[in-house]
C-alpha cells in the first residue's frame, strides 16, 4: 500500500508550516524525509497520523483518504509512529510499555477479562510472547522488568520502535530514531530498519538528521526547507543537490562546490 501526499498544505495562523508538498512512498520501501530544523518534517508526520488536519491537498494510504479519520482509526489502518521527543510511560516497565500497544490485537472480550477465562489467559500469553520477541529484536529482553525511564537514551529510542511494531503496522514512521546514539548504535539501527522492512513486509518513512543513517538505509529521499520541497530522489542525487547543501549550510553554493561537499565523508 502506497502513501500518497498531494499538494498538502498546513497553516498555523499566518504561518505556513507545510506548503504544497507532494510525494509518494512506494510499498515496502525505506523512504527518507529530511531537512534542516524547522523544515516541517514532524508536522508532515502529524498530518499523516491525524494529530493535525491539513488545510489543502490530500493524504491517502492505500487509496484510503486519511483526512476524516481520527488518530486511533489511522493507527488501526496500520500506521504507527515514534516521536521526536521520547514519549514512554515512565511508571511502567519496558515490557508493559510494549504491551500498551497491543489492545487492538486482543481477541478476548471484556467479559472474558472480568471472569478470567482460559481464553483471556491464552490471549495474554500470546501478547506477552509477541512483546518479548520484539524486545529481543532490539536487544532489550534482559531489561523487560526495568522501569522504562531507567534505560539509556538510545535504549529508550529502541523501546519506542518496539512499541510501534507491536501494532503490526504496514507503515512505520520513525521520527529521529538515531538521536542520542553513537556511531555503533546508529550502524546497528540501520541493520534493524532493513530487517524490520524485510521480515515484516512494511514500509518505513524516516525523519532523521543523522546523515550516516539516512544515506546508508534510505532508497529514496524527499527534502523540505521552510515547509516546501526543494529536492527529491535517490541518496546519490540528493547529496549532490546544491539546494540541499545550501539549506544545510545556510548559504548558496555553486555546482562545483556542491560536488566537492558531497564527496566529503558523511
Amino acid at each position: 500500500m502506497n502513501l500518497d501526499l498531494k499538494h498538502v498544505t498546513k497553516r498555523f495562523g499566518g504561518l505556513r508550516a507545510v506548503g504544497d508538498v507532494s510525494f509518494t512512498v512506494p510499498e515496502r520501501s525505506i523512504f527518507g524525509l529530511i531537512g534542516p530544523n524547522g523544515a516541517g518534517k514532524t508536522t508532515v508526520f502529524n498530518l499523516i497520523t491525524g494529530v493535525y488536519k491539513h488545510d489543502e491537498g490530500a493524504i491517502r494510504f492505500g487509496g484510503t483518504d486519511l483526512a476524516p479519520l481520527r488518530p486511533s482509526q489511522i493507527a488501526r489502518l496500520g500506521i504507527a509512529r515514534t516521536f521526536q521527543n521520547i514519549r514512554l510511560f515512565g511508571q511502567l516497565t519496558v515490557l508493559e510499555n510494549v504491551l500498551v500497544a497491543c489492545e487492538n490485537l486482543r481477541r478476548s472480550t471484556l467479559a472474558a477479562a472480568l471472569v478470567r477465562s482460559p481464553f483471556f489467559y491464552k490471549d495474554e500469553q500470546e501478547m506477552t510472547e509477541r512483546a518479548l520477541s520484539l524486545l529481543s529484536v532490539f536487544k532489550l529482553e534482559d531489561m523487560a522488568d526495568e522501569i522504562s525511564t531507567s534505560l539509556s537514551y538510545g535504549n529508550q529510542r529502541r523501546l519506542e520502535i518496539a512499541r510501534a511494531m507491536m501494532l503490526k503496522p504496514r507503515l512505520l514512521l520513525l521520527d529521529e530514531p538515531a538521536a542520542g546514539m553513537n556511531y555503533g548504535e546508529a550502524e546497528g539501527l540501520k541493520q534493524q530498519i532493513r530487517w524490520l522492512r524485510d521480515t515484516f513486509d512494511i514500509t518505513v518513512v524516516l525523519v532523521e538528521h543523522n546523515m550516516q543513517v539516512v544515506m546508508g538505509v534510505c532508497e529514496e529521499i524527499h527534502v523540505l526547507d521552510h515547509g516546501e520541497t526543494i529536492s527529491h530522489g535517490t541518496p546519490e542525487v540528493v547529496r549532490r543537490d546544491p539546494k540541499v547543501l545550501a539549506a544545510y549550510l545556510g548559504e548558496e553554493i555553486d555546482d562545483e562546490a556542491a560536488v566537492a561537499a558531497a564527496e566529503e565523508p558523511a
